[in-house]
């Protein structure tokens, strides 16, 4: 999972994780979960700016939008070394909104997935390849049939690492052209993030689904 292999042909990010692919025919929700479990790991979230390199057994945490929350999440899951994920709002300007709210498109807010790892076993740079490949990144606000600003593409960083490591990880897709269009994907620092409404965390798993689809 370290690195871009494949180059896009249409336009439309290929996926490196063949157990979740993202973007989702909706009806009249949007927003996807998970096919993996818990931990049994003890967790100790870091404060924003805390660093973990020489706190052992201490997990960190990451915050990425990518458009349907349901699928991004559920990528995020069948990673060896995460030990848990949220879905929920980030990244705009109302505070406590609900999913009604934010699919206005007027709360300033993405949907997000908060997720918890441990950088023992795995490495922020591997998250985000994660990322980069469960989603379009070219396109802007919008993922497939979901549009709104609310389904953009977006790193959420909390340490100036994670900041590099993004824009890094960004350039070099570009350099390579791995992608037809140019990424419209933005770095931003992390805001408060609200936790999306229960029926949404882990919603594949509870509905029984593999995967969003296309």
């Amino acid at each position: 999972m370290h690195g871009i292999d494949k180059h896009i042909e249409s336009g439309e990010a290929i996926l490196l994780l063949p157990l979740v692919a993202l973007g989702l025919a909706l009806v009249a929700l949007s927003g996807c979960e998970p096919a993996g479990g818990g931990s049994s790991l003890t967790t100790h979230t870091l404060q924003r700016g805390e660093s973990t390199m020489s706190k052992p057994g201490y997990t960190q945490a990451a915050i990425f939008a990518a458009g349907c929350f349901w699928g991004v999440e559920a990528a995020f899951r069948e990673v060896k070394g995460v030990v848990g994920t949220t879905v929920g709002y980030t990244g705009g300007h109302a505070e406590n909104p609900t999913y009604r709210e934010v699919c206005t498109d007027t709360t300033g807010h993405a949907e997000a997935v908060r997720v918890e790892y441990d950088p023992e076993k795995v490495s922020y740079s591997a998250l985000l390849d994660v990322f980069w490949a469960n989603h379009d990144p070219t396109q802007m606000n919008r993922q497939g049939p979901d549009v709104g600003s609310q389904y953009r593409s977006v790193v959420f960083y909390s340490l100036p690492e994670e900041e590099k490591a993004a824009e890094a990880s960004m350039k070099k897709l570009a350099e390579e052209k791995h992608f037809i269009r140019p990424i419209a994907t933005t770095i931003e620092p992390a805001q408060t993030f609200y936790e999306a409404e229960e029926y949404h965390q882990q919603y594949l798993e509870k509905h029984g689904l593999a995967q969003c689809h296309f």
